[in-house]
């Protein structure tokens, strides 16, 4: 589920992407609880001019309406300056210092209390002055204002002067009014300015809005063009030219004008012939006059090297054909004093150690805490310190150059038990120990760092250190990390298989009816695998801490020890003691479909399997429309009306009339689940047309490819992959990812963001906004909330009342129910709180989430064990460098509109800074495939215009709506939508920080920054977990790209 910014409407769609400016935590018009809400009246109390409502509590929300000063309103509720109001039908927010309790005499502007202004007037030397919304370049233009005009102001902070024109009110910079009226005609206003001349060694100059280099480009300027200069300020000139205005680099500008000697020659340049001087190893070649730029190539002492300009330290040069920046501190003009028997030019520097309590130390791209890691630092680590500056210390180490903060360095080495230089390492043999699967071998000792390589059974590693769990080997050839419980003194014997290892067998010891967590670590917040029933035998491999590790039905896992016994008990479930007492039936439903077994006689218990038609079980008993019955070793229950005691004839659907009123959920009609493709490395599978050998190939499929699954019969699978259906062999598919040594050569890499609070901390902070989800729970209302009208139904009475995720007031909002609302009882408890709660049947499409799924979804840790998965900490701002060709031939042809597209997604990855993979997979998403109407053109007033990512497309007036934004955006041609959506994607989220799915879902660094959730792009908790499918399967395509990854960690307490 999504929001778009449509008047307080939520929209659901989880494959759809409709991005809009901002979008805050919905805040319902309507309060719901078992209490009355106390209300106020005030009034709007303002010197002058009006009181915008807003939708939200926010200055950035949209204004619902305007009041006037004596309004009267009906205030629901204040908080953080801001008052819930309801005024003329409508309710939204207001800011609280405009309202009083006692109503305010309507007077005459000029008699009412008067905030202290001043009148200043336009002061420009040409054009017209931006009244803009807020204090920033950035912000929407409300109107221009012309020369001489004047404007009411209010107050001036920051080179900002918020004013009042016209009856407009906004901000403008401070600099271009006045206190006193200049001339209105622009002739006899004198301005000093000089002119210049471009003077670029290739290419043009950009033209930018403002002075930096994130600015949009206004226009390129070729060389020798003649350009007016009004000011120069930091590296940065003001400048007209070709009736434009702008800013330019100061260094690509001279006084005087260069000779061209034809259109297609290198205009000439003042260069001088210098040569690289460096103590030792190379120098490098930088993209652009920083440190933190991208390295272009490194340059060999004494290489003679073309300068073109130095400025600010740096030498803009030219070296082996390729052009780039060097410090201009390595360069000589003396080529012999560059011979390696006259020492080279040494630069002061100093050994320092990495002094931390614990984990290691950053090593940033530049001296902020914003920037990007380069590196992180063990401690004790030698570092060469180049200079040291407010705070910060441009440091060298292991290759790598950027930047740590000072206080982190120490002069006097400090012990350091990870340092392999501190002693020499004690090395032991171990193999590893698992009982099913293999062990991942991960970067660092987490289980958040990414797998190195899966670890089979029996394989020896080299291990170097044990510390808290977690073991440091080598094995193939890679250092890395695995847990210490699965490294064993002794080699497995895996011909004996289990005869080596100390196991027992125990039987589960629960109260019958219900079950034992069986979990995925010895932890009760770790993963559920599978739910125990009483008397379940199981074989236990060891105990420690109250926890059991333990294999059952061929997986291994965790359970709480005090409920297993070495005797089977007694009382066990129903279907044991009739085992000698059963009959054979057949799931009969349609082909496609399958039938659920669940834990009780219940529509609303838990699934344990879903059972494909046709498929064989032991039936014990039936009752009340439910019959118990074993399959696949398990015990549960399944709709009666859904068996036949005949099995049905193979492709033949269900004869079975599916009855509406009752168990209507237990039929899954096209469920569907996924699985990835498992050949042999270097193979492909062939998808076909129907289900058969002769059939004609649609696709192959590469190893790892991910696909949809919607049903098996007799060995063919069909699926859909990359937007097309067809059959496979089912042999060929597995449920787990299979280990591909060829990811491990992909340019990858990993950064860890630290957020500085816990993850239960965070839980609750989102769980004020009521984030949604489409899963089923047990649900619960209070007795006085109902009227029973049978022992199975009742009315809700009241205004409207919650339902809830438990027996009491303490469990989470599930949703609400209504006056007159008619629920269906399925049982009833007492609370803590001594009433009668009803549990009640409560479906609905989307419903609150509760903590515990809230808190999963939070969790980066469930989602880095598989390479899909962790595709949701994709760096979207990180274009994927594709080949466009690669991305034409594997990816696009055959896709409609998109078709031979690939260099537009390229562009504009590279001009706004979004990944071309993300972009390709959004629009892929939205015109399915390349053919929907708006992708290819739709006419408006005499126009066609494209919308490649569904951008002002709304539910209902998808085609109107998205064509109408299209025709104001200027999306003429294919290429102009793709590019100029990509603008409107980066703007909206990626270039304010969310910079990964899944930041665009969950925003923690607003959360901490504001106390609150806000500006998260879906409702929906796993949202960013359902789109990493398709952008996985365009990556598998492909053999060249780089990928990054961003992966957030949060305080243990």
């Amino acid at each position: 589920m999504k929001r778009a910014l449509l008047p307080t409407v939520c929209i659901a769609v989880l494959s759809t992407v409709a991005f809009e400016e901002k979008v805050f935590a919905a805040q319902s018009d309507t309060l719901v609880s078992e209490n009355t809400m106390k209300t106020a009246t005030q009034y709007v109390t303002i010197s002058s001019g009006f009181l915008n409502v807003r939708e939200n509590a926010s200055t950035s929300s949209s204004v619902v309406t305007t009041l006037n000063n004596g309004t009267e309103v009906t205030v629901y509720s204040q908080e953080n300056g801001w008052s819930k109001v309801k005024v003329n039908g409508k309710v939204g927010f207001v800011s609280s210092k405009y309202l009083t309790s006692a109503k305010t005499n309507i007077i005459p502007s000029t008699q009412a209390s008067t905030a202290k202004t001043t009148t200043k007037y336009v002061n420009l030397s040409s054009g017209s002055l931006n009244l803009r919304k807020s204090a920033s370049t950035r912000a929407d233009i409300v109107t221009t204002i012309k020369q001489g005009t004047a404007v009411t102001v209010y107050s001036e902070e920051n080179g900002w002067a918020k004013i009042i024109v016209s009856g407009k009110e906004g901000y403008v910079s401070s600099k271009y009014i006045t206190s006193t009226k200049p001339e209105t005609d622009f002739n006899t206003i004198v301005m000093k300015t000089t002119t210049k001349y471009v003077n670029v060694s290739s290419g043009s100059l950009n033209m930018r809005h403002s002075a930096t280099t994130s600015a949009d480009i206004v226009s390129t300027i070729k060389q020798g063009t003649a350009v007016t200069v009004y000011s120069e300020e930091n590296g940065w000139v003001k400048i007209k030219a070709n009736e434009k205005e702008g800013y330019v680099s100061s260094k690509y500008l001279s006084s005087t004008k260069l000779e061209k000697k034809s259109d297609t020659s290198t205009p000439t340049v003042n260069t001088t012939t210098k040569y690289v001087n460096v103590s030792s190893g190379s120098l490098n070649l930088r993209k652009s006059a920083t440190t933190s730029a991208d390295i272009v190539t490194t340059i060999k002492q004494g290489t003679a090297v073309t300068v073109y300009s130095q400025d600010n330290g740096w030498a803009k040069i030219k070296a082996n054909g390729k052009e780039g920046y060097v410090s201009s501190k390595y360069l000589i003009s003396d080529k012999s004093k560059t011979d390696s028997d006259i020492p080279a030019l040494t630069e002061k520097t100093t050994t320092k150690y990495v002094n931390v309590s614990s984990g290691s130390l950053n090593l940033r791209k530049s001296a902020t805490i914003s920037a990007g890691i380069v590196a992180t630092i063990n401690k004790g680590t030698a570092v060469t310190v180049y200079s040291e500056n407010n705070g910060w210390s441009m440091v060298k180490v292991n290759g790598n150059e950027g930047y740590v903060s000072t206080q982190y360095l120490t002069s006097a080495k400090t012990e350091s038990s990870s340092s392999p230089s501190a002693s020499p390492a004690k090395m032991t043999i171990k193999y590893v120990k698992v009982y099913s699967g293999s062990l991942n071998m991960r970067k660092s000792a987490s289980t958040t760092a990414s797998i190195i390589v899966k670890l089979a059974k029996g394989k020896e590693v080299k291990v170097y250190s044990e510390s808290a769990g977690w073991a440091k080997i080598e094995a193939f050839g890679q250092i890395g990390y695995v847990s210490s419980q699965y490294l064993s003194t002794k080699k497995y014997d895996e011909t004996s298989n289990t005869s080596s290892q100390i196991t027992k067998t125990m039987y589960v010891n629960v109260n019958t009816g219900s079950s034992l967590n069986f979990r995925k670590n010895a932890s009760s917040s770790a993963i559920i695998l599978a739910k125990l029933t009483n008397g379940k035998e199981l074989s236990v491999h060891s105990e420690e801490n109250g926890w059991a590790m333990v294999t059952v039905d061929g997986q291994t896992g965790y359970v709480s020890a005090e409920y297993l016994t070495s005797v089977k008990p007694s009382t066990i479930e129903k279907a044991d003691e009739q085992k000698e007492s059963f009959k054979y039936k057949y799931v009969n439903v349609s082909i496609g479909s399958s039938l659920n077994m669940r834990t009780k006689a219940s529509a609303n218990s838990s699934v344990i399997v879903k059972l494909a038609n046709g498929v064989e079980i032991k039936v014990y008993s039936e009752a009340n429309g439910w019959a118990q019955v074993e399959a696949y070793g398990k015990v549960g229950y399944v709709s009666s009306q859904y068996l036949l005691n005949t099995k049905p004839s193979a492709g033949e659907g269900s004869g079975a009339t599916i009855d509406n009123s009752t168990n209507n959920n237990e039929i899954v009609e096209n469920e569907t689940i996924s699985k990835y493709v498992n050949v042999m490395i270097g193979s492909t599978l062939n998808m076909r047309s129907e289900p058969s050998t002769i059939a004609s190939v649609m696709t192959k499929l590469t190893r790892s490819t991910m696909v949809t699954v919607y049903s098996e019969e007799n060995n063919w699978a069909k699926v859909t992959v990359n937007g097309q259906t067809g059959y496979v062999s089912s042999q060929y598919l597995s449920n787990e990812e299979p280990y591909s040594p060829e990811t491990n050569d992909k340019d990858n890499n990993e950064t860890y963001n630290k957020y500085d609070i816990t993850l239960d901390e965070l839980t609750g902070i989102q769980m004020l906004v009521n984030p949604q989800t489409d899963k089923t729970y047990e649900t619960y209302i209070r007795e006085d909330a109902l009227t029973i009208n049978s022992s199975s139904r009742g009315t809700v009475r009241g205004t409207s009342w919650n339902v809830r995720g438990g027996a009491g007031t303490n469990y989470w909002v599930v949703g609400t129910v209504r006056n007159g609302d008619s629920v269906e009882i399925l049982s009833k408890v007492i609370g803590e709180d001594g009433y009668i709660w009803y549990e009640i049947n409560y479906i609905k499409s989307w419903v609150n989430a509760s903590p515990e799924d809230v808190k999963y979804y939070l969790d980066p840790g469930n989602f880095t064990d598989t390479s899909v998965d962790s595709l949701q900490f994709l760096k979207l701002s990180v274009p994927a460098n594709l080949n466009a060709n690669e991305v034409n031939e594997r990816i696009l042809a055959g896709k409609g509109i998109l078709d031979g597209l690939a260099t537009a997604f390229i562009t504009a990855g590279e001009a706004y800074h979004v990944n071309e993979i993300y972009l390709i997979s959004h629009a892929l998403l939205e015109t399915g495939y390349g053919t929907s109407q708006l992708a290819n053109g739709v006419l408006v007033n005499g126009k066609r215009v494209y919308n490649m990512y569904g951008i002002g497309a709304y539910d209902g007036s998808a085609v109107t709506s998205g064509a109408k934004y299209a025709y104001n955006a200027g999306w003429f041609t294919p290429e102009a939508a793709i590019i100029g959506g990509a603008k409107f994607i980066a703007q909206g989220y990626i270039s304010g920080g969310q910079d990964t799915l899944y930041e665009m879902r969950w925003n923690p660094a607003s959360a901490i920054i504001n106390g609150y959730a806000s500006h998260q792009y879906a409702t929906d908790i796993g949202w960013a977990a359902k789109q990493v499918k398709q952008i996985y399967n365009l990556y598998s395509l492909i053999d060249s790209y780089n990928l990054v990854l961003d992966i957030p960690e949060y305080n243990k307490y």
